[in-house]
């Protein structure tokens, strides 16, 4: 293999990382700026039945671990 491919070879994991990074980064400004809030009805709406389902989750731990 010519020497010059290895360099390459060292520095694909790296800047494939980065330009994933900034795609993503990219794409999450995107979806902010599409008017979706976090202080919508829905976003409130889904935030408290995930606080709902944290307390069932962290009640039914508790159980589990008084039955040990």
């Amino acid at each position: 293999m010519p020497q010059f491919l290895y360099p390459l070879l060292l520095l694909a994991c790296p800047i494939g990382m980065g330009l994933m990074m900034w795609f993503m980064t990219r794409g999450g400004l995107r979806v902010s700026r599409r008017g979706t809030s976090i202080d919508s009805p829905a976003a409130h709406s889904e935030l408290n039945e995930l606080r709902k389902e944290v307390a069932a989750l962290r009640a039914a731990q508790k159980d589990t671990r008084g039955t040990l």
